[in-house]
């Protein structure tokens, strides 16, 4: 008889572990589709609802604004309510706020449910990268690949069908499908935070919140480490950002079909889902990886220039290399818990890598269309894209020195 609690125990935790890798998958299914399966879709909404390329540049730059000041926010709230229900309350209010915009009769309701929907989404951003590591902290290379692969998928899958569920039957429809992901992954965190069992609070635990930890995170902005990975988080996801609100319209400004523009940030976001099985498992190999930094910034480089000079003769190539180019994003990501001892300091420097890193990113989609409205092209916006990746390589350098965070 007393074999049996233990036993009983154990069963819990091992059920409440496998809903928490299940609910580790569906957020990161819900981390870009908002994104991605909107902007191809910007110029047939902004002709029902009525804006122009203003709003679509602010509509853009809201994923990265919201990113950065909900991921800095994000650590704060799980050290008071812990992990699991920070996601929780962050993707039910992705979902009710996606619903909304897929109502939204102005161009005011859709900044709102907009802005609504990528707090949620940016909240989550942040919290999944320490769920990582205090669900799974000896199988980081492995979930986080698995919730990159996950969220890839959504990415790259979002764009992909954006504009013909919207032919096939309206826009509404191809943004509001995006609802239900949203719901399941709510509907499962919250369960996991139900029946997380208090088994699981102390430290040595796979199931720890971070709300139960104790260990004190140093001041992480006196890290050189941690600088190194906001430069380069930043000017990857300025790279990201311009590419997903702009490459459409690029291609379709040089006489390409919405269509095609859809595919093709399709085409961009599926080199992520190899990048995710790929660099995460390097990564934890490699004592520096900054070869893998400079080898995306020459990619990175080499497809906006193939954009300039040639965009529709190369197209494939030039999106191909892009693609891959921004591969340092799994990088980032697997650095963060690599180079942090424990969940909370995980939480604390994915916060603020993350809520820097989208705060600069946030200007691009804006400021890159306002170039586009001043010079006529788009050469000047992807000549500063190309130079963007001048300051990542930099960062870089400094970000993938093997060298523990909590050592400043």
């Amino acid at each position: 008889m007393t074999t049996l609690a233990p036993r009983r125990v154990l069963g819990q935790r091992g059920r409440v572990v496998i809903l928490a890798g299940l609910a580790i998958t569906l957020t990161a299914v819900n981390l870009r589709t908002a994104v991605t399966g909107f902007t191809p879709l910007l110029e047939i909404i902004g002709a029902d609802v009525g804006f122009g390329v203003a709003v679509a540049g602010l509509l853009g730059a809201i994923p990265a604004a919201s990113f950065a000041i909900f991921g800095l926010l994000a650590p704060a709230v799980t050290r008071r309510f812990g992990l699991e229900r920070t996601v929780t309350v962050a993707l039910a209010l992705t979902a009710v706020s996606l619903l909304l915009r897929a109502l939204a009769l102005s161009p005011h309701v859709l900044v709102l449910s907009t802005l609504l929907a990528l707090a949620g989404i940016g909240a989550a951003n942040v919290v999944i990268v320490p769920l990582v590591k205090a669900w799974f902290p000896q199988r980081i290379a492995l979930w986080t690949s698995l919730y990159l692969i996950f969220m890839q998928t959504g990415q790259f899958l979002a764009p992909l069908i954006a504009v013909p569920v919207a032919e096939a039957t309206h826009w509404r429809v191809s943004v509001g499908i995006w609802v239900v992901p949203a719901a399941i992954a709510a509907l499962v965190w919250l369960i996991v935070a139900a029946r997380r069992p208090a088994s699981t609070a102390p430290a040595p635990a796979p199931a720890q919140s971070i709300s139960s930890q104790t260990v004190v995170t140093p001041s992480i902005s006196r890290s050189v480490t941690v600088w190194g990975l906001v430069v380069l988080f930043a000017m990857l996801s300025i790279s990201n950002y311009g590419i997903v609100t702009w490459m459409p319209a690029m291609l379709t400004d040089a006489g390409a079909s919405a269509a095609l523009g859809g595919t093709m940030l399709a085409l961009y976001s599926s080199w992520g889902v190899a990048a995710a099985f790929v660099v995460p498992s390097m990564a934890t190999r490699m004592a520096n990886p900054f070869v893998i930094v400079v080898i995306c910034a020459i990619l990175l480089v080499a497809g906006y220039l193939g954009l300039l000079i040639s965009p529709l003769a190369g197209t494939l190539i030039w999106v191909c290399a892009l693609g891959i180019g921004v591969s340092t994003f799994p990088l980032c990501m697997t650095l963060i818990n690599r180079r942090t001892d424990t969940a909370q300091a995980a939480s604390a420097v994915s916060g603020f890598v993350q809520g820097i890193g989208y705060g600069l990113a946030c200007f691009a989609p804006f400021g890159l269309g306002l170039l586009r409205e001043a010079t006529g092209s788009w050469s000047i916006p992807l000549i500063v894209l190309a130079a963007t990746t001048v300051p990542g390589v930099l960062g870089g350098w400094f970000a993938c020195r093997p060298r523990r965070i909590e050592q400043l």
